[in-house]
């Protein structure tokens, strides 16, 4: 059906995207996955094109286009090619919109620049063993000294962690009777920092190519300079971006159950059994058919949400609705596109089977299902 999302610079943006995509990273990706990250050279080629400082404003190197949509061609191109961007979607996505919101002028000057040039790396460490999507459980302390914060405390699941030369890390820095939102604060820790500590690159099941690790701080003095916004606010901070992070999760969705439809048409229109190609029986008919039109509503209510994000008019719950919704058919999809592919579907040698291990994280990370719907439910009285 025909979208009202995209302008021709979106488009020539697109055309951009998916020469890039096709030269710079299909032919590196199976090397890339078993590496278990994206190589630094990458970044900073990206960096060249001026894919990654889109959003950045031009005095700091970059596009001065903060217009999601572009993030949106990103993810749908990269789909395409049936590959992911890994930890360039977190920067771009999840992390970036922190430093353009909250970063003092001094911080702009000293962190846009090498962001938009992609050689300066970044992630943002708020999940901790135990705490999961209870953010208002953070354990992490930061305890002002001077003119430094003294940060102690562990992170998991880290995505970007192992590369990142600037992570974001939310921290407990006062206990507020009666109110666990409140003395949350976000600090930038540099890489290189004493007492910063990588630990375990931990071993997914899928969405190999993005690195995810366990961090650990113990006693590391972190300027207060080099403080995002002001102390206390980050549980704020973190539900201003939710909504931009849960779309995001919802665009690559929606784009790689596309990806999986396409895949599965191309394979049953050749591959014959009894005689007669598979796509000939009346099972695979409806099976994609069905699928076609999971995916087709999907994307309308995927598109309205991205539009209402542009406007700065998406709410919290509305963002909800779009990640549960995109990511419980996403799986729904791709299970059944597997399924026609029979035991290939099973093997690495196909993108199905990578493409089904990818698709079953997105209904855990940036908030569970479960947590969707709780949100969802208080949107609706109850």
């Amino acid at each position: 059906m025909r979208r009202d999302v995209f302008t021709a610079d979106h488009e020539a943006f697109r055309e951009l995207v998916r020469e890039v995509v096709a030269k710079e990273v299909v032919p590196h990706y199976a090397d890339w996955e078993k590496a278990g990250r994206l190589p630094r050279p990458f970044f900073e080629r990206l960096g060249t094109l001026g894919l990654l400082g889109m959003a950045i404003p031009e005095e700091y190197g970059g596009g001065g286009q903060p217009d999601y949509r572009y993030n949106v061609v990103l993810q749908e191109e990269a789909a395409r090619a049936l590959v992911t961007l890994g930890t360039v979607r977190t920067q771009l996505d999840v992390v970036l919109p922190y430093f353009l919101t909250y970063a003092s002028p001094e911080q702009r000057e000293r962190w846009l620049p090498g962001l938009a040039a992609g050689t300066l790396l970044s992630a943002v460490a708020m999940t901790e063993p135990g705490t999961g999507s209870d953010l208002a459980g953070i354990r992490t302390t930061a305890v002002r000294d001077g003119d430094v914060y003294v940060l102690n405390g562990a992170k998991t699941f880290i995505t970007g962690g192992l590369l990142a030369d600037l992570v974001i890390v939310v921290a407990r820095t006062a206990t507020v009777t009666g109110d666990r939102r409140a003395g949350l604060t976000l600090l930038v820790v540099e890489d290189g920092m004493p007492g910063f500590t990588r630990g375990r690159v931990l071993d997914k099941m899928g969405i190999k190519v993005q690195d995810t690790v366990e961090l650990a701080f113990d006693d590391v003095r972190v300027p207060v300079t080099n403080r995002l916004g002001a102390d206390g606010l980050a549980f704020e901070y973190l539900g201003h971006n939710l909504p931009q992070e849960r779309m995001t999760v919802a665009v690559g969705s929606v784009a790689q159950a596309r990806a999986a439809l396409d895949a599965a048409l191309a394979y049953v229109r050749e591959r014959k059994v009894f005689g007669s190609p598979v796509a000939s029986f009346q099972n695979t008919k409806f099976e994609l058919a069905a699928v076609a039109a999971e995916i087709e509503a999907a994307q309308a209510v995927l598109d309205r949400a991205v539009l209402e994000l542009v406007d700065g008019r998406l709410a919290g719950a509305d963002a909800a609705k779009v990640k549960l919704f995109c990511t419980e058919m996403q799986a729904r999809a791709v299970d059944r596109c597997l399924q026609l592919f029979g035991g290939y579907g099973y093997m690495q040698d196909y993108p199905i089977a990578r493409l089904y291990a990818d698709a079953r994280v997105t209904r855990i990370y940036a908030g569970t299902s479960e947590v969707m719907k709780v949100i969802i439910a208080k949107s609706l009285g109850l």
